[in-house]
């Protein structure tokens, strides 16, 4: 027996191509986001971006596996068309695990604790600390490999603020957009 959810995905494509569809979305977004605002670092030839926004907004509203391929995939072209290519590969990893570490801590813990405002909360809390420690530290041992530990010691503060500025930014889109269209929570994967 189909539930009116099933036809609507069967009528949509299936979930398979909703989810498709998120992931090109969100990682334009993600592009556009780190692309657009760019404050380079010159010691380790790297920058602080608004990136973030997107890829925790993409981890909390549209789940793990999405926030894996739009936050890596978004920023590592924003690399590559703002010539840091040299960046690509390791923002590619960096901020996909950051995406799919939010998302999943967030899942967890809200689901968890029945979807009540102390789950979400520690949901954006722990996910906000996991995805920062795994950008920030990351990108400190990348940076400390590529260029010396002294210079990649220097993009440390602006990684946390980038990351404090990207969750913060996150949380508000995620609120915003789940009040304005609940049936969001059908894009989630």
């Amino acid at each position: 027996m189909d539930s009116g959810k099933d036809k609507e995905d069967q009528a949509a494509g299936g979930n398979g191509t909703k989810h498709l569809a998120a992931v090109a979305i969100l990682t334009a977004v993600t592009t556009v986001f780190t692309y657009i605002i760019r404050v380079p670092i010159a010691p380790t030839r790297g920058y602080i971006n608004l990136g973030d926004v997107a890829i925790y907004f993409t981890a909390f509203t549209f789940g793990p596996l999405t926030a894996l391929f739009a936050g890596g995939l978004g920023p590592a072209i924003a690399d590559i068309l703002a010539g840091y290519s040299q960046w690509a590969p390791i923002t590619l990893g960096i901020h996909g695990l950051q995406g799919l570490l939010a998302g999943y801590l967030f899942r967890l813990l809200s689901r968890r604790r029945s979807e009540s405002p102390s789950g979400k909360a520690a949901g954006y809390t722990l996910g906000g600390v996991a995805g920062t420690v795994v950008m920030t530290g990351f990108y400190f041992l990348a940076g400390g490999l590529m260029v010396g530990f002294g210079a990649a010691l220097v993009e440390v503060p602006g990684n946390l603020i980038q990351n404090a500025v990207g969750l913060t930014g996150g949380i508000v889109l995620t609120a915003a957009v789940r009040k304005a269209y609940p049936p969001v929570e059908r894009f989630s994967w």
